[in-house]
């Protein structure tokens, strides 16, 4: 029987799929990390009572953020060949989304603070998820190759969820509170 655990990482420790060990503090471990937590506030968020389509969505988000997360976790370009990389169809993908809720319940007027529904607030951890793992992403896009696609990905994902938090709120006629 396989064990989970490994022993490998009780240094401080980890792999990247090349089999370099880095510390666990290391930004590329930091970026990826925040985005398997995206991954699972994404899932949390799917567990919601929402429509069928949207749910359908999350899993699409679901997938790519999990490519995303083994595409930031190598660090030698010949584990990319088994990776789906991002296209522009995801990122359309979200756009297309985007446009569609917006045109559902309008742009909006004002600023808004978080909450009042749990599937609403769920939506807006993924959004600030999001922007915290695009910081990451970033910083290790300033020391290291990162795919463009990725930091434009994510940051449009930070995007979605903020629509999809209004878009929440408007099909279940809750009206979220605006900031004073």
């Amino acid at each position: 029987m396989a064990k989970i655990y490994t022993k490998k990482g009780d240094k401080g420790t980890t792999s990247l799929l090349s089999g370099k060990r880095v510390p666990k503090y290391h930004i590329r471990v930091e970026a990826y990390g925040n985005i398997d937590e995206l991954t699972s506030f994404v899932g949390l968020l799917r567990s919601m009572d929402l429509n069928e389509n949207i749910k359908n969505e999350l899993v699409a988000i679901q997938q790519v953020l999990f490519n995303i997360s083994g595409l930031l976790s190598c660090d030698e370009g010949k584990f990319f060949k088994i990776l789906k990389p991002v296209t522009n169809e995801d990122i359309d993908f979200l756009e297309n989304s985007i446009d569609k809720m917006t045109e559902k319940i309008g742009k909006i007027k004002h600023f808004i603070l978080p909450g009042g529904r749990v599937d609403v607030s769920y939506a807006h951890i993924c959004r600030v998820v999001a922007r915290r793992a695009e910081r990451r992403i970033v910083e290790l896009a300033d020391k290291e190759k990162i795919d463009d696609k990725i930091i434009v990905y994510v940051n449009r994902l930070s995007d979605y969820f903020f629509t999809l938090s209004r878009f929440i709120a408007a099909e279940n006629n809750f009206s979220q509170l605006k900031v004073n």
